[in-house]
């Protein structure tokens, strides 16, 4: 029963919280039902979003973040986004073997999630995952996503702190300056800063701060940049420091609030957006009508535009004014 299961959500249950999300990943209505009971104990995470290009070091940074925010004592959720197989649909990458030495403790969960062709970075259940996460009483959600290069831009709409993670040598540079992710992030990490070109890129990341108006715009100071080597553990404690102000600044500011109503607003018109989807697919299936409409479309007896007006006229009415 979903009551039952998000009861036992409540009550701290990793197997129970692992039902949910598998029921949010396969879109089964009892996924729903789970939401509505506990949406009245989401709200209380911290989002932390870890975004950029395959190869920088994502995976290492997250183990070195959960194993810090574990010694200050606080409880840990981690959705990793992997590519997935275009075979089975599932995650191609275990992002749980890069962060082993988590996987017996209590206070950590781990949900690694394939995108299922979904494009941004995330998988579309991705946001459900987390407010599952939040509710189970995490009190930092990691958001890992799976690095598919200079549009990874969906985190946005999901976390409250977005750390955009570079590393030299990988990719165009110049080109990566100028793509829209760059303006996203509330803390640019330089990882693996002992390798060649480190320095260079750190220079190139600030200047392009000062430069870029979009960044500069924002009601608080311009976002910092860190150095990190993730697999020698040096930096962390800078970065560790970076997510902390910036989480202090976006709640003193009524940043973080509006943050998230701007999130609610785009999250509950999606939703809706997918029921009147599943309803109106549903609908022209029934009797073989779609195929029809399409064959008469291919016989060019319809018209696709026209076919659409008239489908939303007949299923949606909007009073006039």
């Amino acid at each position: 029963m979903p009551s039952e299961l998000a009861r036992q959500v409540l009550d701290g249950s990793p197997r129970a919280l692992a039902r949910v999300i598998t029921w949010v990943e396969n879109d089964d209505p009892r996924a729903v039902e789970c939401l509505e009971i506990l949406y009245p104990h989401m709200g209380r995470a911290h989002i932390l979003g870890l975004t950029g290009s395959p190869g920088a070091g994502k995976s290492s940074l997250t183990d070195q973040l959960t194993h810090h925010f574990r010694n200050a004592g606080k409880t840990v959720g981690i959705v990793a986004v992997d590519p997935s197989s275009p075979f089975t649909g599932g995650a191609l990458l275990g992002d749980r073997i890069r962060m082993s030495r988590h996987a017996g403790d209590p206070g950590v969960f781990i949900r690694s999630m394939a995108t299922r062709g979904f494009l941004g970075g995330l998988a579309q259940t991705t946001d459900n995952v987390v407010k599952a996460m939040d509710a189970a009483g995490k009190d930092v959600v990691i958001v890992e996503t799976v690095g598919v290069g200079q549009d990874e831009i969906d985190i946005m709409r999901i976390a409250d702190t977005i750390c955009l993670i570079l590393a030299p040598g990988y990719g165009d540079i110049i080109q990566s300056m100028k793509a829209g992710v760059m303006e996203i992030a509330d803390i640019y990490v330089i990882n693996k800063s002992d390798h060649a070109g480190a320095d260079q890129l750190y220079t190139e990341v600030n200047s392009r701060i000062l430069q870029d108006s979009q960044i500069r715009k924002r009601d608080r100071e311009p976002p910092p940049v860190v150095k990190t080597v993730a697999t020698e553990k040096r930096g962390i404690d800078d970065l560790m420091a970076a997510i902390e102000s910036c989480r202090c600044q976006l709640k003193e500011s009524g940043a973080l609030l509006e943050k998230r109503r701007e999130r609610i607003r785009q999250q509950t018109f999606q939703m809706i957006q997918f029921a009147l989807f599943q309803l109106l697919e549903k609908e022209l299936a029934q009797n073989g009508r779609l195929d029809r409409l399409v064959d008469a479309i291919i016989e060019k007896k319809e018209n696709p535009y026209q076919a659409m007006r008239e489908i939303v006229d007949e299923f949606i009415k909007v009073p006039a004014g």
